[in-house]
């Protein structure tokens, strides 16, 4: 399980990520949901171990470890920093990625075999810039499921591609509810889904309640009113009736 306590990360300025709590287990897909996009790529990096927090706590499976975590997450296509090149081939891009898996796992792996067991036959003399938001989204899921080491993915803004969810949510939830290899997906999405009924968390869902501020109406008496000799409640400004009458 990925479990995150009032995760945070400072910025230049303002927080580039706000205190975030979450949890998810293999076989489950949760939605985090963030406007900026700095935010969601922060939150991504964090959670897949590739940055350190200044504030919170993240684990997995028990262990706080960044290297046990980092072990584990797949981030997937983050802006800045793991998204394909446009000048890239498809061929070479699976080259670059297999090239990076631990080489007990790599064994002969091809980018000619692999794309042809991977049924991606029909995208592989495209350039990344060309492929379409699905098919792009299953092709670099695929490479981080290369890795059999691989149980948890962090998928960085899957909906920037398309505004239609079924490029990507069908997706995520096949690699989540996959009976024989469950996975626990993360999503940073900037809006979920209106059909969505799975879990969701918020990016600084764990940030201090702002106080209200007070209402006048309910403030007692300014004690400088009594001493205002302007203030016409003050007692020194009521007159009495027997002055009055005197006055008579």
């Amino acid at each position: 399980m990925l479990s995150a306590h009032q995760l945070q990360a400072k910025g230049r300025r303002d927080p580039l990520l706000p205190p975030t709590s979450l949890e998810v287990g293999r076989g489950g897909l949760l939605l985090v949901t963030g406007d900026r996009q700095d935010q969601r790529t922060a939150l991504s990096l964090l959670l897949s171990g590739r940055m350190k927090a200044s504030g919170g706590q993240v684990s997995w499976d028990n262990s706080s470890r960044t290297k046990q975590l980092r072990l584990a997450a797949a981030l997937v296509n983050s802006p800045g920093v793991n998204e394909p090149e446009e000048h890239l081939s498809v061929r070479d891009l699976v080259t670059e990625d297999l090239a990076l898996i631990p080489r007990r796992y790599r064994g002969a792996l091809l980018s000619g075999p692999w794309l042809k067991v991977n049924r991606f036959e029909d995208i592989e003399g495209l350039w990344t810039e060309q492929l379409e938001p699905r098919r792009r989204l299953e092709l670099l899921t695929a490479l981080a499921l290369a890795n059999p080491r691989t149980d948890l993915l962090v998928v960085d803004s899957p909906d920037r591609h398309s505004a239609d969810m079924l490029t990507w949510l069908p997706r995520l939830q096949e690699l989540a509810y996959d009976a024989g290899r469950p996975l626990a997906v993360v999503a940073a999405v900037s809006a979920v889904p209106g059909s969505w009924d799975g879990p969701v968390a918020a990016i600084g869902n764990a940030a201090p309640a702002a106080m209200p501020a007070p209402d006048p109406a309910e403030a007692g008496p300014d004690p400088d009113d009594a001493e205002n000799p302007e203030n016409p409640e003050n007692p020194e400004n009521q007159e009495t009736p027997l002055e009055t009458e005197v006055a008579k």
